[in-house]
């Protein structure tokens, strides 16, 4: 495509302030190149290549990136064009950001920063069709806690309160089989069915609700009690049968 070019100071001013530098950059490599053509802030044409469109903005932001969706409709060679932050940190979105990049490349839209002095370009991402490589393994996981974890207890899009995990729910209910009896051996917790991983949960700890007092023997910690009682509010402790003694 249009090959990089070394990063260098920051741009600040108007959108119509990165046009210049565009397009001499364009123009070096064989483009002729016009501004405001149909809507399109910069368009470049060379031979009977498919042209390249860039669009300018001062900020990454949604607009920008609808703007470069729309011109998808007439070339694959879209860019979009936003000022060069200086030591890659800027106010808005950050087009090094590596999530940034992957949206761009899986819409398959480019990304060029741009500078006026001196005026330079550097092309972060080249527009090209782009199919992700499936992640099978967290794609696994994420199967695997759907399947483990018991009904819906954690609505979607919660950011202060703990999820619910398949994992806190299994802790869960190893707390809860402990507390019927006060203290419970990991035999018993294991006889029940219910915990198939009791020995790992209890030893990990993970939440420090649980407190060894005889070989292989447990109870609670005040840590659980109150944690159990906050789930117990939220609706979202699992239910359990009665351990028989």
């Amino acid at each position: 495509m249009l090959g990089p070019r070394p990063a260098g100071a920051r741009t600040n001013g108007r959108e119509s302030d990165l046009y210049p530098p565009v397009k001499a950059f364009l123009e070096a490599r064989g483009y002729a190149v016009k501004g405001e053509i149909g809507g399109c802030d910069a368009v470049g044409t060379r031979g009977d290549e498919p042209p390249v469109i860039v669009e300018l903005k001062l900020q990454f932001n949604l607009a920008l990136l609808l703007q470069g969706v729309d011109r998808l409709s007439l070339t694959d060679r879209v860019y979009l064009a936003v000022p060069r932050p200086r030591g890659r940190q800027a106010a808005g979105v950050s087009v090094y950001r590596r999530d940034v990049r992957a949206l761009c490349r899986r819409i398959g839209l480019g990304l060029l920063t741009v500078q006026t002095a001196p005026p330079g370009v550097e092309v972060v991402l080249d527009p090209v069709p782009y199919r992700p490589r499936r992640k099978t393994r967290r794609l696994g996981r994420l199967l695997g806690e759907h399947a483990r974890r018991v009904g819906d207890p954690t609505r979607g899009g919660v950011t202060r309160t703990p999820i619910v995990t398949a994992y806190r729910q299994e802790a869960m209910r190893c707390a809860l089989l402990i507390r019927q009896g006060e203290r419970t051996s990991l035999k018993v917790l294991r006889e029940t069915g219910l915990v198939p991983n009791a020995s790992s949960i209890l030893q990990r700890d993970v939440y420090g609700w649980f407190e060894r007092v005889a070989r292989a023997t447990y109870t609670l910690t005040e840590r659980a009690a109150q944690d159990l009682a906050r789930f117990d509010a939220a609706g979202t402790l699992p239910e359990l049968p009665v351990l028989s003694r």
